[in-house]
């Protein structure tokens, strides 16, 4: 049983250290639109 539990822990180990290797090493493309929204006045305070 030890040792089920302990490939079950290595596994989800590697996996996780393989998402964030994915994650930093993954380009991601920036905003190629503007994106402009109107905030009425009476959201800011005076």
């Amino acid at each position: 049983m030890g040792r089920l539990v302990g490939a079950i822990v290595a596994v989800v180990i590697l996996v996780v250290a393989g998402g964030a290797v994915f994650l930093a090493n993954w380009e991601i493309p920036a905003p190629s639109q503007p994106i402009e929204k109107t905030i009425p006045n009476d959201r800011f305070p005076r």
